[in-house]
């Protein structure tokens, strides 16, 4: 069985009313338990809640420094190509976005990782549009290998994979895979992804079972925050991650913010989310999973981030160029969306040293199995 049978046990109209008749009464329970439940989540994201927030951003600090300390593990995306043939309707590389697409060979992804070495980073993020054809497995298993020799920490972005590819990456030094459903309301999915493989739901629904029986060390989840109901969508998001912990209990997961950022293209967020939103969405499931990294990338501004240091993010982006060739002076490629947070990452680090935290550049060194 997948998480595609699972969810099927689910309304998400029921789900949602279930959700806004939550009390105070239902967050004040919540809020007494150490191991909470899908219901408690529930009352957590609900609009009862937000009158709890200082509360619960207490305790969520309180529960990230138990278990990770005070640190901030750093990382940078590398985009190795926008070229994509999906039409996602908020996002920049748009298939329908009449602009030259790009693809990095390999001596320009080494350009790309000289740029970023020196700015201190271990971890690395791959990203790509969604070509599987011009930016499949073999292309991503060439960069891996070379990029392998200069970084302790590879992960990607990319296209969903199949089972067999997902391991034939992982014996390529493949780390952790994100993949973000967007949104898990079924019937309003494909408004936003009106064609390309991404339109098939279940198959993106089903990717973190692939990833699972790959045996894919660590997972990434997340919703784009700004299409549906985000309190809705976030506990789909988290019924997703238990049934996951469940079945892959051998994985390590993270969960990612991502919200809607000014890109090419015309389309708005139909739900908005505030940053107090957000801090309630974040230490929410702080509560919910002590042991869940959470990451909270360059989308969001400055002083947003520096007031989250210490409220439960456990790993931040920093000098993040959202196009391919950006760090080696590439500027006028076709980026996915625009960052907010521009500052350079050494600025961003001394911010969280300053805060009585430690940076975090490498925490993992993995051994090629040749």
């Amino acid at each position: 069985m997948s998480f595609y049978e699972e969810i099927k046990k689910y309304n998400w109209q029921q789900v949602s009313e279930q959700l806004y008749r939550k009390t105070g009464a239902d967050v004040t329970r919540a809020l007494a338990r150490d191991k909470l439940t899908l219901d408690d989540f529930q009352a957590l994201v609900s609009p009862a809640a937000e009158p709890f927030l200082e509360q619960m951003a207490q305790k969520s600090r309180q529960l990230t420094q138990k278990r990770f300390g005070k640190t901030i593990q750093m990382y940078i995306p590398l985009y190795l190509s926008n070229a994509c043939t999906n039409s996602c309707v908020y996002c920049g590389f748009n298939h329908s976005n009449r602009f030259a697409r790009t693809i990095l060979s390999l001596e320009e992804v080494q350009a790309e990782a000289r740029k970023i070495k020196e700015l201190g980073f271990e971890h690395i993020l791959l990203v790509t549009g969604e070509d599987d054809k011009r930016c499949g497995v073999d292309y991503l298993g060439q960069m891996m290998e070379w990029l392998h020799q200069s970084f302790s920490l590879i992960s990607i972005e990319v296209q969903p994979l199949k089972t067999l590819e997902y391991q034939q990456l992982k014996n390529q030094g493949l780390h952790t895979v994100y993949i973000y459903q967007e949104t898990y309301n079924e019937a309003n999915y494909k408004n936003y992804h009106p064609s390309g493989r991404k339109s098939n739901y279940r198959y993106r629904l089903e990717t973190p079972d692939r990833l699972g029986q790959a045996g894919v060390h660590k997972i990434g989840l997340g919703c784009l925050l700004g299409l549906e109901d985000w309190r809705v969508d976030s506990f789909f998001t988290a019924l997703h991650l238990s049934y996951l912990e469940k079945k892959y209990w051998q994985t390590k997961y993270s969960l990612s913010f991502p919200r809607l950022r000014p890109h090419a293209g015309t389309f708005t967020p139909r739900y908005h989310v505030s940053q107090r939103n957000l801090v309630q969405l974040i230490c929410a499931y702080r509560l919910f999973n002590e042991q869940l990294e959470l990451s909270l990338s360059t989308r969001e501004e400055p002083r947003f981030r520096d007031h989250m240091l210490k409220l439960g993010p456990t790993s931040f982006s920093a000098g993040s160029k959202t196009n391919p060739g950006g760090y080696s002076g590439g500027s006028n490629t076709l980026e996915q969306f625009a960052v907010h947070d521009d500052r350079p990452p050494a600025e961003i680090a001394h911010t969280i040293r300053q805060n009585g935290y430690e940076v975090v550049w490498k925490d993992w060194d993995q051994i090629m199995q040749m």
